[in-house]
């Protein structure tokens, strides 16, 4: 049979500890295609290069491994594997990640590494984010690694190809002999608190630095918040429909 065709990308940045982790996982299960920011480009969201011309460039960063590196961001990188380096490629999947922190909650909205995925989606392509919850540089993927291939497996094993279903994985920071399973969830409800430290330039100029902590409002067990405290691998399946259907017909009255 046919080895399936895997396109993978992050928002981390082609030389980030978290896609030579995933490639890995995608090279044991099919063909690897890379198409990959040639910088970090995290909370770039669904951004788009549009101002200025995106280089593209073929790096030998993976064993045997096609692989590119995009001056653009995430969203960028898979618009540009599907048209421009790999035409005729019929993916089965994209795979973003392994992102160095959490997405989950309302962190999918800035994520590069989701609108990565999400980006495959809409264009029908099967898609799952993945994202461990460590900022570290020397994070141990090996967990993550471990539950990527097994929900590689059951997608391409019992999602139709061309449904373009969207996952946003997350992996608490556990050794895999502590995480409990997985769970499928419910996006968490919690926001970022924002602080900007203010300081001056040589010049004497103002500037200003964002920082802040994330506020969890979520108890409720279905949420990805809780499943990821309480040492499971959380699985929402996401959308890019953001239409509230719960309210359409209660705000009738705008309809003049």
């Amino acid at each position: 049979m046919d080895r399936p065709q895997i396109l993978v990308t992050n928002d981390d940045g082609i030389f980030a500890p978290g896609i030579k982790a995933l490639i890995e996982v995608a090279k044991e299960i099919g063909d690897a295609y890379v198409v990959a920011p040639d910088k970090p480009q995290s909370g770039q969201g669904h951004a788009i290069t549009i101002t200025s011309p995106i280089r593209l460039k073929k790096v030998k960063q993976f064993d045997g491994v096609e692989s590119y590196a995009c001056s653009g961001t995430p969203v960028d990188c898979v618009k540009l594997a599907k048209n421009v380096l790999f035409p005729d490629h019929d993916f089965d999947i994209c795979v973003s990640g392994i992102n160095h922190g959490s997405n989950a909650a309302i962190n999918i909205i800035y994520s590069g590494t989701m609108s990565a995925a999400m980006e495959a989606s809409i264009d029908r392509i099967n898609a799952i984010g993945f994202s461990l919850l460590d900022y570290s540089q020397e994070a141990d993927f090996s967990a993550s690694q471990d539950y990527a291939k097994k929900l590689i497996e059951q997608m391409l094993a019992n999602t139709s190809k061309g449904k373009g279903l969207l996952l946003n994985v997350n992996i608490p920071k556990l050794p895999l002999s502590y995480i409990k399973g997985t769970k499928i969830c419910k996006q968490g409800a919690g926001n970022w608190v924002e602080n900007y430290q203010e300081g001056s330039d040589p010049r004497g100029g103002k500037y200003y630095w964002l920082d802040g902590k994330f506020v969890n409002k979520e108890l409720d067990e279905a949420s990805d918040l809780w499943a990821l405290k309480n040492g499971y691998v959380s699985i929402v399946p996401s959308m890019h429909d953001l239409t509230d259907y719960s309210v359409m017909e209660q705000i009738d009255y705008f309809e003049i």
